[in-house]
């Protein structure tokens, strides 16, 4: 694929399903370039044989979720400024009707058992700022007092004077048009009623403070959410679970911090049964290095673990949790593929889907489950499994054209298995050959469509790629076995899998070979390039260069370094890459984002400058307004640039030869 074509990638968000099992409704998402963002709509699908037929023609619809019998629809559209807000539509199609006017827009949100509200999570500014004032920019907003070990979040930046708040709004009828209209309606002044301007019904506020929650699950007349509080003196990882009524009068804790529990999802069974996805945080609050997701049911007595977290793994990102009747419906990676499992209350577990996809998202109503996937030929696609088995309803990866990678496994010098892939293009070649090195590092390669690999491959290159110690999907000693010890088994895996697969395929030219990776992946680029000197030219991107600027400048840094590579200056020395900068003498890339909470900026550019200084050859690329996902969720123009640079720096340190 050429990178303009990320345009025809599209991916199928998390769908839901009808009370009674007849229809489906899920989101899609693309890339457009020509509006530079993501656009999408909703979808509806009857079941089991039904043709999808496109429900709201929004620019950029998502989340969908059905009213508790069926008869509502709730998604997430942008208002006219961008502002996710909520919005309700009869699930047959027609007007959606606007119910939140969020000024920060609306997170989660769940329906009430009775369909009658819906809770949601909002961001609330502190008064005088982020444009609440007409002509009070940010540069001349009041100084921020920060008194927390945390102050910022990638993807949103300052979190203290915008802590998300719980709010509950009532659901108007949807064939009202073209509002909801308040009693009394709210008329601008000046204007007659035919003129009349009429607004949202007004959202009840539940919580407050300086708290912001995150997730949202009705439990009777309750509504559960998870309350993050800014630590002053020290990170922890462990979460308070809390029941807050939804007619405000009275909250009580369900999880408290003493049970060593960062809960990531929340689950309510039809008979009031509460499961959640939480790994342990240890006695230190921030073990969460290969961290044991696992699944937990709510007793009387504390949380009860269900599923082992050695060998089954709830923590891939998006996971969630579905009940289906008295058992959880949950997401568990392995070896680059996610399948679906089943899980009763006993513990005992079953696999609903597998083979060779990674599931996405899950809703479930009697024996009926549709599921979103992502294969090696499409970005996303809708399944139904029932009693008769699995079948695909949409095929939007059709005319994609992926080029399939295979699949490999090399011993490495201890022995040990490495797991990766390399994809080739057509023709027996001598292909210039490009190492490719994932970011987590606890996360994963996997066998979905990743246009990354294919828009090099389509310039005729061979992309070798694998699953180095530290990653995911293998078993949590293969996650934790470089804690304390980044750039040794790692880097001896990844070169060892380049090594055995130069050696093995006589198409791949040894002796022209290029290197790249991102976030850990540039951390290990940055690495690798200075202990080993064959590579025409490496590409360090949004990296974690150096642990002991990113302690206090990363969303992070209160955690990630001193459990990744410690406290010991000696320690962190051994493991980081500007304190082997002097020994790079590849010519590098460095690509970084301006907004980067996550790997900040000041990663790259003091690498960067090292570079420079010592004479070794090196560019830098720093893309405005993007954040540590760039090349995931930013703007279109902006990632089709960030490919074009790429494809340039490797036309020219390792040009395909005819």
């Amino acid at each position: 694929m050429r990178p303009t074509d990320i345009e025809r990638l599209v991916s199928v968000g998390r769908p839901d399903i009808a009370p009674d099992g007849s229809f489906a409704v899920f989101a899609t998402s693309r890339p457009d370039l020509a509006a530079n963002r993501a656009v999408g709509q909703l979808w509806r699908v009857d079941l089991p044989t039904g043709i999808p037929r496109r429900l709201t023609r929004g620019t950029a619809d998502a989340s969908p979720r059905l009213s508790p019998d069926g008869t509502v629809l709730a998604f997430l559209r942008g208002d006219t400024k961008g502002r996710a807000q909520l919005h309700v539509v009869a699930p047959g199609g027609g007007e959606p009707v606007q119910i939140t006017d969020a000024p920060l827009g609306v997170g989660e949100f769940a329906w009430a058992p009775d369909g009658a509200t819906i809770a949601f999570t909002a961001r609330v500014p502190e008064r005088g700022r982020y444009g609440q004032v007409e002509g009070l920019d940010a540069a001349a907003e009041a100084p921020r007092h920060i008194t927390g070990i945390r102050w910022q979040s990638n993807g949103v930046g300052y979190i203290a004077d915008r802590p998300a708040q719980l709010f509950v709004v009532d659901v108007p009828a949807t064939d009202l048009e073209p509002y909801y209209e308040p009693a009394p309606a709210v008329v601008a002044e000046g204007t007659t009623p035919a003129e009349k301007t009429v607004v949202p019904a007004p959202a009840r506020q539940l919580t407050d403070g300086p708290h912001s929650i995150s997730g949202v699950a009705f439990r009777g007349a309750e509504i559960l959410t998870v309350v993050d509080v800014i630590e002053h003196e020290r990170r922890d990882l462990s979460s308070r679970l809390v029941a807050i009524r939804a007619d405000g009068q009275g909250r009580r804790d369900v999880i408290t911090p003493e049970a060593r529990l960062s809960i990531g999802e929340i689950a309510v069974a039809g008979d009031e049964a509460v499961a959640v996805l939480a790994s342990e945080t240890g006695s230190t609050g921030v073990d969460f290095v290969a961290p044991g997701v696992a699944l937990w049911i709510i007793e009387d007595d504390g949380p009860r673990r269900l599923t082992d977290a050695e060998t089954i793994d709830l923590g891939e990102v998006g996971s969630h949790v579905t009940a289906q009747g008295d058992r959880f419906l949950v997401q568990d990676r392995t070896r680059g593929r996610v399948r679906l499992l089943r899980v009763a209350r006993d513990g005992a577990v079953e696999d609903v889907v597998g083979g060779d996809l990674e599931v996405g998202g899950h809703a479930a109503a009697g024996d009926r489950i549709v599921v979103s996937v992502a294969t090696p030929e499409s970005f996303g696609e809708l399944l139904l499994v029932d009693v008769d088995g699995s079948r695909a309803l949409t095929s939007f990866g059709a005319d994609v054209g992926a080029v399939i990678p295979e699949e490999i496994t090399i011993a490495g010098r201890d022995g040990y298995p490495v797991h990766g892939w390399v994809a080739k293009p057509a023709g027996e070649g001598r292909h210039p050959v490009i190492l490719q090195i994932h970011g987590g590092p606890y996360a994963s390669y996997g066998i979905h469509l990743f246009d990354e690999t294919q828009v090099l491959v389509d310039a005729g290159y061979a992309v070798v790629y694998c699953n180095p110690r530290g990653s995911a999907g293998y078993g949590r000693a293969h996650g934790r076995s470089i804690r304390g010890a980044m750039g040794t088994l790692d880097f001896d895996d990844v070169i060892d899998f380049l090594d055995g697969v130069l050696a093995r395929d006589g198409a791949l030219d040894a002796t022209r070979v290029g290197i790249m990776g991102g976030s850990y992946g540039g951390y290990l680029t940055a690495w690798i390039i200075a202990h080993d000197h064959r590579f025409a030219g490496a590409i360090v991107e949004r990296g974690f260069l150096d642990p002991v600027s990113f302690q206090g400048t990363s969303d992070i840094g209160s955690f990630f370094g001193d459990e990744y590579v410690g406290t010991d200056p000696a320690q962190i020395a051994r493991q980081s890459p500007m304190a082997v900068v002097h020994e790079v003498r590849t010519p590098t890339l460095v690509i970084h984002s301006e907004l980067d909470f996550r790997c900040p900026l000041e990663q790259a550019t003091r690498y960067y400058s090292a570079l420079k200084r010592q004479g070794t050859e090196a560019e830098m690329l720093i893309f405005p307004g993007e954040n540590h996902e760039l090349t995931r969720s930013g703007s279109p123009r902006h990632r089709v640039q960030r490919f074009d640079a790429i494809l340039d720096w490797w036309s020219r340190r390792l040009p395909v030869q005819d």
